[in-house]
């Protein structure tokens, strides 16, 4: 069972924010979220499993690469 679920539509601002994946180097848990360029904090947004979804979460936001943050 996943904790998370996909929320219809992305909302985001691409001029005060970047997508972003944190990535836990103990365990490699991923989560997608947002880092506000303005303070670099992180906003969560969901939580993936499977490269495919984070493929899909690039997919959805119209970009081919997304920053990596341990």
């Amino acid at each position: 069972m996943r904790l998370f679920r996909k929320k219809p539509g992305i909302p985001y601002d691409p001029d005060t924010q970047e997508p972003a994946v944190r990535r836990s180097i103990c365990t490699g848990e991923m989560t997608v979220g947002f880092l506000d360029r303005a303070t670099g904090k992180f906003h969560d947004y969901m939580c993936v499993h499977t490269q495919a979804e984070l493929d899909e979460f690039c997919r959805c936001l119209g970009v081919d690469s997304i920053r990596t943050i341990y």
